[in-house]
């Protein structure tokens, strides 16, 4: 059950099915908490039913990858932590914000050069580490996010 939720449903381990390698497997965890946000959009969902997914999927995290983050590593098919940090970063948007979020989200998570992203993985133990790094890369883009709507 723990691999199951870990992989967000599966959704990780497709990368080494279809090319040998778990790149791009953060990627489709956050592909998931995307459509799920474009579906609150649609049903228009309070903001605070994306937050309380975000919450529940950061324990999801916390919890399912804890038996595989060995020695403070993140493997790569464990994407309910993707999961959880974008759905974070969508919270209360809509429209060009909301993809303006996402983007920034993804590229805080990837490239690890912001402040704090980079030192949340390397820094927290476990599962700490491999949730909080995305934590923080979804701040960043809630942040974004929000002084964009402020902008408009």
């Amino acid at each position: 059950m723990r691999r199951l939720i870990a992989s967000t449903m599966g959704l990780g381990f497709i990368p080494r099915r279809l090319w040998g390698s778990d790149l791009g497997a953060g990627t489709l965890g956050a592909a998931f908490s995307a459509g799920v946000g474009l579906l609150f959009i649609a049903v228009g969902a309070p903001w605070f039913v994306t937050l309380g997914l975000a919450s529940a999927l950061t324990l999801l995290s916390l919890w399912a990858a804890a038996p595989f983050a060995v020695d403070g590593k993140d493997p790569g098919w464990v994407c309910i932590d993707e999961a959880a940090g974008t759905m974070l970063a969508l919270v209360g948007l809509g429209g060009v914000p909301w993809i303006v979020a996402l983007a920034v989200a993804r590229a805080a998570d990837i490239f690890k050069v912001l402040p704090g992203v980079k030192a949340a993985e390397d820094r927290l133990p476990g599962a700490i580490g491999v949730t909080a790094d995305d934590l923080v890369a979804g701040l960043y883009g809630l942040v974004a996010g929000w002084a964009l709507t402020a902008v408009l």
